[in-house]
């Protein structure tokens, strides 16, 4: 077997694991958050089952769109999910992410793996964006606060 790249991000996030589960599962929620700037996210389809499939589709602060698809594999709810990923500017290219939560004193703890990579520059491009899409999904779970109240 060829050893591809993969990364490996862990996050600390002060939400329950069935609220993340709830983030990672739900078209509403993944609108709010999946996407690796400020740009939209313009379509989030799911389809949470083995088997079933995802496609989520984006746009970046410089206009260009982005779409991911994929399928689930394992579903493990507030636990695990675990899923292909094709983007549809590398088609021949399909890599495995895996997300595991595990719960924690101050919330949750995801875990994500990403495997598969065709090369080193894939990997550090979908870090960035990976990691920009989980400072969006963080501040889902931030306090508002109200100054004047």
């Amino acid at each position: 077997m060829v050893d591809t790249p993969s990364l490996t991000l862990v996050r600390r996030i002060k939400a329950s694991p069935a609220k993340i589960y709830a983030a990672l599962t739900s078209p509403e929620q993944l609108a709010r958050w999946w996407r690796p700037d400020a740009g939209p996210v313009l379509k989030a389809e799911v389809d949470v089952r083995v088997g079933g499939r995802f496609r989520i589709v984006f746009r970046t602060q410089d206009g260009a769109e982005h779409s991911s698809r994929g399928e689930y594999r394992e579903v493990v709810p507030n636990q695990r999910l675990v899923f292909t990923w094709e983007s549809e500017s590398h088609r021949e290219q399909v890599s495995i992410v895996t997300i595991a939560l595990r719960s924690i004193a101050e919330g949750t703890e995801l875990t994500l793996t990403h495997a598969g990579f065709a090369d080193t520059a894939e990997r550090d491009e979908h870090r960035d964006g990976w990691n920009g899409a989980f400072d969006h999904l963080e501040t889902l779970f931030k306090p508002t606060e109200y100054p004047n109240r």
